[in-house]
């Protein structure tokens, strides 16, 4: 378990500066510096963890339905954790514009958070086959 909590950190933080990085190259920043906090290594670890769960139970709907379902539970899991780490006055991120919700998730990134949620299907299923191998 440790050691899939570690990738789904380190690939978390990878998408995450990436998209940065891209969110600075439209605002006309050639650099394209990405970022992200240590905090969200955590978040990015339990929740992949969590949500291995959940992917068991929903493997066998719709490839749309099972979309839907991530696009919500990550919005839930970006709007529990942000709220917790903000009693503690810690913000990682904070959101801003039409569709920001509490500063905390986007609503805009729907379409985001349902792909992620497909792509983290794959990834679980890589590292459940790979677990399999080692103690074939």
């Amino acid at each position: 378990m440790i050691f899939r909590l570690i990738i789904y950190g380190l690939l978390g933080w990878n998408l995450e500066v990436f998209w940065t990085g891209l969110g600075s190259l439209l605002k006309g920043d050639l650099n394209m510096m990405g970022h992200t906090s240590v905090w969200m290594f955590v978040i990015y670890g339990l929740s992949g963890i969590g949500f291995e769960f959940i992917h068991n139970k929903i493997k066998d709907k719709r490839w749309y339905e099972r979309g839907l379902i991530w696009m919500y539970l990550i919005f839930a899991a970006e709007l529990t954790s942000g709220a917790l780490l903000a009693l503690f006055d810690i913000h990682p991120w904070e959101y801003d514009g039409t569709f920001a919700l509490f500063g905390l998730i986007r609503l805009d990134y729907a379409p985001v958070w349902f792909s992620v949620g497909l792509i983290f299907e794959r990834v679980h299923s890589f590292l459940t086959d790979v677990q399999l191998a080692r103690r074939g």
